[in-house]
């Protein structure tokens, strides 16, 4: 069993007496995760498989009824719903059952979307449930050879390796040839681009056709193609939507489809500065790599990162960091820009300070690659003391009193 950080908080969360939701993409492993974690008696529905689906959106009674007739017990029994969005009124089904009786079942609710129960304003039990997300694999399940104490990171997650083994371990340029989706990493290599493509112009395209969120299908392909392309800039919603040939609200509707998909990643302008002149436009991130050079339409390989390594490097520092907050569920993750051109690529709020962080590709970092986080340090110096350059420096080097340069794989 590879190690997975959200597998202990998930075990002694199953033990509390409330329902349990797990949202993320496709291929992060919620699946594999939940049934690894839940009795092998689980009550188990695959709402992927279209005969279980129809069954139940056909008569939703079949659900309750197959619970109910689980002999009562001193141990809860375990209802695992896989891919649960698909019949949104199992919500209902779910909580009609929970208030009828906290301690006869489990219930346990897995998604890849949640678009259509915020569309329908579907029940999500409030009061009654645990909401947990997963994400691709993070550095601290796939970590580098070069150990790093935990505590010495700056958004620390610590793991109980002796639960499992970790994950391949990979160079930084395969990381950002072919991202962390799970099944991905422990492929062969040669299959690697073909389960990339096949994720972006199968899962993808069947997901979105499934739920019926796309009136017109050729120009969400375009607008995905663009979308991608353009991963980790700063968002320009005329320029995507001239070029996709659709409205300027089609567009913005199609950004947030990729975030309820949880296959896209916003990360907001920081706009707490003194500058009058700070850009107030997000930036947004696919939400691997892998499949951003699929969706863009790239064949993922090391060539590809080659082309522009430093622009794949800032994206996978900021998803790093990005999936540690969500697993924290603490924090937040910003950027900066002003029109003068001062830009910050990350600011980490976290536990009360401001982290600035500049994303390098070189290997020889110095002060002038951190101007930006000087400017930024100058004007935050009540909450934010230090600064970081993430760069591929073989060691930690203290570029000023307050600016640190560190090597990717001990952020």
């Amino acid at each position: 069993m590879f190690i997975r950080w959200l597998s202990d908080r998930l075990v002694k969360s199953l033990k509390k007496p409330y329902v349990h939701i797990l949202f993320g993409a496709r291929q992060t492993g919620k699946s594999t995760l939940l049934g690894s974690l839940v009795s092998s008696q689980a009550l188990r529905f695959n709402l992927m498989d279209p005969v279980e689906r129809s069954r139940l959106l056909a008569n939703l009674e079949i659900f309750s009824s197959a619970c109910r007739v689980l002999p009562k017990s001193s141990e809860a029994h375990v209802v695992f719903v896989d891919e649960a969005q698909a019949v949104p009124e199992i919500f209902d089904a779910v909580q009609v059952l929970y208030d009828e009786d906290k301690s006869r079942w489990r219930f346990v609710l897995c998604g890849s979307s949640a678009r259509k129960l915020r569309r329908i304003g579907a029940n999500l039990l409030p009061g009654r449930s645990f909401l947990h997300e997963m994400h691709p694999l993070t550095l601290i399940e796939r970590p580098d050879a070069r150990i790093v104490n935990d505590l010495d990171r700056l958004l620390p997650l610590p793991l109980r390796k002796e639960s499992g083994e970790t994950f391949p371990e990979a160079s930084l340029e395969e990381r950002l040839a072919f991202g962390d989706l799970p099944g991905v990493v422990l492929a062969e290599s040669e299959d690697k681009p073909e389960i990339l493509k096949a994720y972006s112009d199968i899962h993808l395209e069947e997901e979105i056709r499934r739920e019926a969120l796309v009136r017109d299908w050729g120009a969400f392909v375009r607008f995905l193609k663009l979308a991608s392309a353009e991963s980790g800039q700063i968002l320009n919603y005329s320029a995507i939507a001239q070029e996709a040939g659709v409205s300027l609200p089609t567009v913005k509707g199609y950004y947030q489809l990729l975030e309820d998909m949880f296959v896209g990643v916003r990360v907001p302008a920081y706009s707490q500065s003194p500058r009058k002149n700070i850009l107030s436009t997000p930036k947004f991130l696919i939400f691997d790599l892998g499949v951003r050079h699929a969706a863009a339409g790239l064949t993922p390989s090391l060539d590809v990162v080659r082309s522009d390594p430093g622009r794949y490097f800032e994206q996978w520092v900021g998803l790093e960091l990005w999936r540690r907050l969500r697993y924290l569920s603490r924090g937040c993750l910003y950027h900066q820009r002003s029109k003068d051109g001062v830009e910050v690529d990350y600011i980490v709020e976290y536990e009360g300070r401001l982290i600035p962080i500049e994303v390098k590709w070189t290997e020889r970092p110095s002060l002038s690659d951190a101007r930006h986080l000087r400017t930024f340090l100058n004007e935050n110096q009540k909450q934010s003391p230090k600064g970081y350059v993430v760069c591929r420096t073989p060691r930690r080097l203290a570029l000023s009193e307050q600016i640190t340069a560190i090597p990717w794989w001990s952020l």
